[in-house]
C-alpha cells in the first residue's frame, strides 16, 4: 500500500471516529437531558398525587377544584409513561404544576393555607387575573367571573393560553374555555362571552378580552394548535360543563 493510499485511509478512519463519538456524546447528551426532565416531572406529578389523596372538598368551588386536580394528575401520570423526548416531559411537568394549581384553589376555597407559592405556568402572567366582581347575561344566560370562589363561581382556571389565545386566572360561573381546551379551536361564541365578561377589566390584557391579536390564528383547524409529540396529548377524556 503507498504511503498516499495509507494517509487517505487513515484519515478516513479519523473523520469517521470522530463522527462516531460526536454522535454518541449527543445521544448521550439527549438521554441525559431526558432522565433528568423526566425525573423533574415525577417529583411535580408525585406531589399532585399525594395532595390529591389527601384533600376532600367541602364546598362546591373545592369539589370542582379536586376535580380539576385529578384529571390533571391522570393526564401527568400518562404522559410521564409516554414521554420519550425532553420537551414531552417538560409538558408532564407543566401538566402536574397546572393540577396542584387547582389543588392550591381548593384549599383557598376551604379557607386553608393555600401553601408554598408554585412556578409560573406557560403564559399564565400574560393572560392576566380577574380583579372584580362582575356579572353579565350572555345569550340569555348569566355569566360571572370573580378573583374568589363562590357558589356562584365554583370553576377556577389557573390562567394561561388555551387554542393560542390567553385565559385569565379566576373563578367563574362556567368552564366557558374548556371547549377550545379541548377542541384546539376557539368558537364565535365563546369569543362574545369573553369579551362582554372581560372587557375593560384592570389586570386583563386587551387581547384576552377582545378576541386574537392582529394576524393571530385562531386554529380554525384543530389540528394546528403546537403538537407537543403526543397523540390527544392532554388526555382530558369526557368532561361536564
Amino acid at each position: 500500500m503507498s504511503t498516499a493510499v495509507l494517509v487517505i485511509v487513515v484519515a478516513l478512519l479519523v473523520v469517521v471516529a470522530a463522527v462516531w463519538w460526536s454522535r454518541r456524546k449527543a445521544v448521550e447528551h439527549e438521554r441525559t437531558q431526558l432522565e433528568d426532565a423526566k425525573a423533574e416531572a415525577r417529583r411535580w406529578v408525585e406531589r399532585l398525587g399525594g395532595q390529591v389523596l389527601n384533600l376532600v372538598g367541602t364546598n362546591d368551588a373545592a369539589k370542582q377544584a379536586l376535580a380539576d386536580a385529578a384529571e390533571r394528575h391522570g393526564a401527568a401520570v400518562s404522559q410521564l409513561e409516554r414521554a420519550t423526548t425532553p420537551q414531552q416531559a417538560r409538558l408532564t411537568t407543566e401538566s402536574a404544576l397546572e393540577g396542584l394549581y387547582y389543588v392550591r384553589a381548593a384549599r383557598i376555597a376551604m379557607d386553608l393555607d393555600p401553601g408554598p407559592e408554585l412556578p409560573d405556568l406557560s403564559g399564565q402572567r400574560s393572560a392576566g387575573a380577574v380583579t372584580e366582581h362582575r356579572e353579565v347575561e350572555v345569550d340569555g344566560r348569566r355569566q360571572v367571573a370573580s378573583p374568589e370562589p363562590s357558589e356562584r363561581t365554583p370553576h377556577y382556571y389557573p390562567g394561561g393560553t388555551v387554542a393560542g389565545r390567553p385565559v385569565p386566572q379566576g373563578w367563574y360561573s362556567e368552564p366557558w374555555w374548556k371547549p377550545a381546551l379541548l377542541a384546539g379551536a376557539w368558537g364565535a361564541g365563546s369569543l362574545v362571552l369573553a369579551s362582554t365578561l372581560l372587557g375593560g377589566m384592570a389586570g386583563i390584557p386587551a387581547e384576552a378580552a377582545h378576541g386574537f391579536p392582529e394576524g393571530a390564528d385562531t386554529g380554525a383547524d384543530a389540528g394546528d394548535v403546537g403538537d407537543p409529540g403526543f397523540e390527544d396529548f392532554g388526555g382530558f377524556g369526557d368532561v361536564d360543563f
